[in-house]
């Protein structure tokens, strides 16, 4: 899925380099511990599926995941703090799903911190399960935090074009 899909919230679209100052704003707006402009590029570079979402005429969101062997994983999820709550989060997981079955992938999984409620209510809405927790996953300004691994059989998510 290359093409650019757009919706009545915005539109998404392939991932570029020139995009990253963009992107790397959004998640340093979002983020207490944001990834680098250079973890963004290699990911670019690795070959993983790379999404920018647009709205309003400018990046406000973006997602990234990787696919191989049946597996799909949403390494980064984010819609910048100023447009949260818009519906805008659920259109770039729809379409991170749509991406993820366009690869044959059975399941997807993703991390999220306990902390994140918006973020958990989101997953969980779309058939997202708990299926286990990574100790100190996160930088936290106290140490480190948890993550919750959450997973969706692609199989049982009607709502995955």
């Amino acid at each position: 899925m290359s093409a650019v899909q757009t919706s009545a919230l915005g539109s998404v679209r392939p991932m570029r380099e020139r995009d990253l100052p963009d992107v790397h704003g959004v998640e340093s707006a979002a983020y207490e511990f944001p990834w680098s402009e250079n973890v963004f590029r290699d990911c670019i570079r690795a070959g993983y599926s790379c999404w920018v979402l647009i709205y309003e005429d400018a990046i406000c969101g973006y997602g990234i995941m990787s696919a191989v062997a049946g597996e799909a994983h949403i390494l980064n999820l984010c819609i910048g703090p100023h447009v949260q709550r818009r519906g805008l989060g659920e259109q770039l997981l729809r379409h991170l799903c749509s991406v993820a079955a366009e690869h044959k992938t059975d399941t997807v999984l993703l991390e999220v911190r306990p902390s994140n409620h918006t973020a958990l209510r989101l997953y969980e809405r779309h058939g997202f399960g708990r299926i286990g927790i990574r100790r100190g996953y996160y930088p936290d300004a106290g140490g480190r935090e948890d993550a919750f691994v959450l997973a969706l059989r692609l199989s049982q998510a009607d709502w995955v074009r």
